[in-house]
């Protein structure tokens, strides 16, 4: 490695740091500033609301590290061409593309950290996040489906509830559906359910159980059952941001289960999924875009540079929520959403690198 990459590279990652360390305070400060009147009102725990920052401080940096690296490679870039530096690099026989060297080695080392802050860090960190704001922040948290919740815990095996409690873990008018086959084998109705912690058995009170014959049918009743069921009302109604707590390969289990299940929230455990590995690749792609953009000297100096980086940052980001709303919330593929912003601004970056090689 040259004098000059290291140059570069050490411009890339110190000034990336610095943009990291500057904002993170500010989202803090701001989100004390909107919350301090709640934690005071739910006498939180001063040790439950260190524990918060320290987990916001992981989720903010990972949430928005796309868009700090982007600004900070305008930054150091714009200073290089208003100091004519890049000219003098450029005049001394080094071609643009092994100019971007040190930057595509710097948003490697970013991505890398990236992926491993994503498949270990951010999930312990999204769960004491969310579990924060659901516990002493939210006036009616709705952490959980438990409304007419439908689920098909194995392939011949389907449930139903039309109501759940989760902290007294009983649930109304069940159902539950065994087939052999394409056919009904018997199905099971009670009013009410309510799992027993002791001897993890389910108690079904006026319970119905109808076995179909050939010829005819067979009914048994009975005012209350106890009896052992092969689900986990925890796994039936799993929190909203459960996917967001998983590393990789719980998150490939979860979903494969989820699937199994016929559960509806598939597409928002599908684009937590690709959003992995679709941000640390937005790294190298904004990295070029911000090369691209910032090494010509304008008129205006970095402040033209800073305006059109900003516009591309937030444009970038308008995209990538738009998009994985439109999978959550429609049939829009989630690899198509989740990927979409990248594809659109990767053929910008090479647009923008091809200028401005010339």
């Amino acid at each position: 490695m040259k004098i000059i990459d290291k140059y570069i590279l050490k411009r890339y990652l110190v000034t990336f740091s610095v943009m990291l360390l500057m904002f993170i305070p500010i989202g803090i400060v701001i989100d004390v500033s909107e919350k301090i009147n709640k934690m005071l009102a739910n006498k939180v725990p001063l040790t439950a609301i260190l524990k918060y920052y320290y987990d916001f401080t992981i989720y903010f940096a990972n949430l928005l590290f796309p868009i700090f690296l982007f600004l900070s490679v305008i930054w150091f870039t714009s200073k290089l061409a208003n100091n004519t530096e890049i000219i003098a690099i450029l005049s001394s026989g080094i071609s643009f593309t092994r100019f971007l060297r040190p930057y595509i080695i710097g948003a490697t080392l970013v991505s890398l950290f990236s992926l491993v802050m994503g498949f270990f860090l951010v999930p312990k960190a999204s769960q004491g996040f969310n579990d924060f704001r659901y516990n002493y922040l939210s006036n009616s948290p709705t952490v959980r489906e438990n409304q007419d919740v439908y689920r098909q815990i194995s392939k011949d095996e389907f449930i139903y509830v039309s109501n759940f409690n989760y902290e007294s873990k009983i649930a109304f008018n069940f159902t539950y559906e065994k087939f052999k086959g394409d056919q009904l084998e018997y199905k099971i109705n009670a009013s009410r359910i309510k799992w027993n912690p002791e001897d993890s058995t389910y108690t079904l009170y006026n319970y119905s159980k109808r076995t179909i014959g050939e010829l005819d049918d067979k009914l048994e009743k009975r005012d209350q059952m106890k009896m052992k069921m092969e689900f986990d009302l925890e796994d039936l109604t799993p929190v909203v941001y459960v996917a967001e707590t998983m590393n990789l390969g719980e998150l490939n289990r979860f979903i494969e289960k989820e699937k199994q299940r016929g559960s509806p929230n598939i597409n928002t455990y599908l684009v937590v999924k690709y959003k992995k590995f679709s941000i640390p690749v937005s790294a190298f792609i904004l990295t070029i875009i911000a090369v691209s953009v910032s090494s010509m000297k304008r008129r205006g100096g970095m402040g033209v540079n800073l305006a059109l980086g900003i516009a591309i940052a937030f444009t970038f980001i308008f995209f990538d929520k738009i998009f994985a709303t439109l999978a959550e919330k429609s049939s829009v593929p989630p690899l198509v959403a989740v990927w979409f912003s990248n594809v659109v601004f990767g053929i910008l970056a090479i647009y923008l690198l091809r200028n401005a090689k010339r």
